[in-house]
């Protein structure tokens, strides 16, 4: 029987089946990037609700996992060499499932670092953006009397949908033909900011017919609709 025992986290979130990966998540964009890839490539795992309101991502037994205190972080039993591998940040674990499956990235070197750049992409601008724009117009920021901060991060995510509306004009998918971690990435945040946000109409989404229209698709897909559930409320 595999043996985790030598890891903090395990203390506080005992691996039930501890051959098989395990995550720590909530169902938040980030958090689903890697519940929707583990569904998608059939990794087995078992997923552990990191609550935010009990503060478990403050945890001594969270941080040694991600000194960071965010979630995403996985501790595949499975890892390189066939040893434990702990890891943090959300693209860092889909492109490491990627490689592990030898699923949703590009083989071809040169068609893998056109994804990659997609993928930082996500993570550099339509990320925080979108989420600063989450703050002001449904968190502690709508109270704010100056909209100006606001608008400013309106403004930048509204570009960066133009940029990506652009992109999939005559492309099916980000990278043409072929889904990838890039819409795993990506969908979950565009899908939070019309939704849980309720900033669609403060963005304008309906002038990014492209970026809709692939949304749809991606929460078509069975394995979406199971990751964006994981892991469950209690």
């Amino acid at each position: 029987m595999t043996d985790l025992s030598a890891f903090a986290v395990t203390r506080k979130w005992p691996a039930r089946q501890p051959e098989r990966l395990q995550l720590y998540s909530l169902p938040t964009p980030n958090g689903v990037k890697v519940s929707i890839m583990l569904e998608e490539t059939g990794v087995a795992y078992e997923a552990h609700r990191v609550d935010f309101a009990a503060n478990d991502q403050l945890s001594p037994e969270f941080l040694s996992l991600n000194p960071n205190n965010k979630i995403p972080a996985i501790l595949d039993p499975q890892g390189p060499g066939g040893k434990p591998l702990a890891l943090f940040e959300s693209g860092a674990i889909l492109v490491y499932l990627a490689d592990k499956t030898g699923q949703l990235l590009p083989e071809d070197p040169a068609e893998r670092y056109v994804a990659l750049q997609w993928l930082m992409f996500q993570m550099g601008g339509i990320g925080p953006m979108f989420g600063q724009v989450g703050f002001f117009n449904r968190f502690a920021g709508k109270e704010y009397d100056d909209k100006r901060p606001r608008d400013r991060y309106v403004a930048e995510s509204r570009r960066l949908l133009g940029v990506l509306n652009q992109r999939l004009q005559g492309r099916e998918w980000i990278l043409g033909d072929n889904y990838s971690i890039v819409e795993i990435a990506t969908f979950p945040w565009v899908r939070n900011l019309i939704g849980f946000y309720e900033a669609g109409d403060l963005v304008g989404i309906s002038d990014f017919p492209e970026v809709t229209r692939t949304l749809d698709a991606f929460l078509a897909r069975p394995a979406v609709q199971r990751g964006l559930m994981i892991p469950a409320a209690p």
